[in-house]
Order: C-alpha cells, then structure tokens, then sequence
C-alpha cells in the first residue's frame, strides 16, 4: 500500500526523527471532541490538527463547508510542528479514515512524498496496547518549501462544465452515502440530491471495522471504472471524499481530483440544477 502505513511498522519507528505523527481525531456532532481527546491521550509525539480550525477556513457564501484553509498559514503549521520537506508523516483519526485522509489529502497537495495514514487509526493502536502519553511535544521549527499540486484539485468550474456536457474521458464520483446520493434523505444541507452526471461509491465501503480494504479489494471495488479516465470525487463538504481519493489511488488509478467544495459548494448556486432519484430539480 502507497498512502497506507500499518501500526506495527509506526510502533518500530517511534523513535526515528524522520518520522513524525499527526492527529486528526474528530467529531462533526462534537468539534471539540477530537482535542479533548488528544489532550487525554495520544500517541508518543503526536501534534494535534483540527478539521475545523487546521484543516479548514470558515464557510462563506461559496465554497463549501469546509473550504481549504489559507495554506500559507498550513504551512505555518506544518513548520512548527516539526515537519519538513524530506519528513515521513503518519496521521491518524480514530479509524473512521475521513479525517486523517483530509491532512493526507491536503500534504499531497502540497506535493509532499512520503504522508501515510494509520491503518485502523486511534483505536486499533490502543487495542493493542502501543504506547500513548498525555505530554504536549514541541519541536524546533522547521521551514518548509510547497510545490503545489494543482492537478490534484478540482475547481468548481471544472465540474460545471463536465455536469454539464458529461465528458465521456471523465467520471465524476459522489463518496456519500446511497440515501443522501440518491436525495431521498439530507440530514446537513439545505438541498438534498446530487450533481447531475455523478456515479456512487460511499467512501465508507473503502474500509472494514476501520480499517482500509486490500488494493485487489480497492481495484474489485472500482473495476467498472476505466483507468484511463479523469476522476472527479466529491462528498458533502470535501472531508469523505479524502478516503475515497486515497482508495483509487491504492487501485491505481492515475488520474484523480477532489472537489474540495463539493455538494455544499454545488448548491450554493441557486442556478445548478440536482439530480435525484425521483426527479431532476
């Protein structure tokens, strides 16, 4: 696995000054959730980043929920946690994948190499008794240089126009789950559906009791998609999406971008149309 790193290899690298962890425990129910969590226990070095206040700027009018945030800033934050360019990074959530795979997601765009997320997250580390501590770490600052990866991101027009005319190179993908997909039910925005032209795969059937599938699972589960095509993966806020970028890439898929903005993005135009199972609105 490429973006996949298993708990005995981190445990035997503890120690290693390349290596450095990340935590992205959190809970869209409870924001504060995650650090309270990290504050009672986390693992040796971990530093903590939130969704919300690390890994996102406030919601505006367009955008999304949980539009990037300014990633000179990121940078910022990055640097003081110690990371730098040649850095192995480890990010971990609780192993629900979605919110490691955002920090991954977001290092990738930045063009950083060698990000893994942690199989099985806070959970499976804890279930077999691996250390943890309750210490705040600080580390010397590092500085840190960005080589954007511009083609790892989908702008909003870009999506317009393959809804629109339905690019036979292309495929847009939709990670949320078939209810909210198919607009039968939307318990966060205020639309339910979703973008004209998109195929569903639910993020979640990328992982088993939280942990991520095989690659020949991951390859099985994309097989009526080609290769050579151009995916576009989207979610509700561009959060759920992360997991399912980072399952094709496991698959091998070559050719892959997130909608950051996603279907609170879309909706945010009163003008584009959604699709549902019952109708199009």
């Amino acid at each position: 696995m490429k973006g996949i790193v298993e708990k005995e290899w981190l445990f035997k690298n503890l120690h290693n000054p390349m290596v450095k962890i990340i935590d992205c425990r959190f809970s869209l129910s409870n924001p504060e959730n995650g650090r309270n969590e990290y504050m009672k226990n986390h693992l040796p070095g971990a530093v903590y980043f939130d969704l919300e206040k690390d890994l996102s700027a406030a919601p505006e009018i367009h955008g999304g929920r949980h539009p990037l945030p300014d990633m000179s800033e990121f940078i910022q934050k990055i640097e003081v946690a110690g990371i730098g360019n040649s850095s192995q990074i480890v990010v971990y959530d609780n192993g629900e994948g979605s919110f490691a795979a955002r920090f991954w997601w977001m290092m990738k765009y930045i063009g950083h190499k060698d990000v893994f997320v942690l199989n099985g997250g806070y959970r499976a580390w804890a279930a077999n008794d691996f250390p943890a501590e309750q210490q705040i770490p600080s580390f010397k600052r590092t500085s840190y240089k960005p080589n954007f990866r511009r083609e790892l991101m989908a702008e909003y027009k870009e999506v317009k126009e393959l809804s629109s005319s339905l690019n036979p190179d292309k495929i847009l993908i939709d990670s949320r789950e078939t209810k909210r997909f198919s607009g039968m039910e939307e318990p966060i925005d205020k639309k339910a559906g979703r973008i004209p032209g998109a195929v569903n795969y639910p993020w979640f059937e990328g992982l088993r009791e939280g942990f991520y599938k095989s690659v020949d699972e991951q390859r099985q589960r994309f097989s009526k998609i080609d290769k050579s095509k151009e995916v576009i993966i989207y979610c509700g806020s561009g959060v759920t999406a992360a997991p399912n970028f980072l399952a094709l890439k496991e698959a091998g898929f070559e050719n892959v971008k997130l909608y950051v903005g996603s279907f609170s993005d879309w909706i945010s135009y009163d003008e584009n149309p959604i699709e549902t199972d019952k109708q199009d609105i």
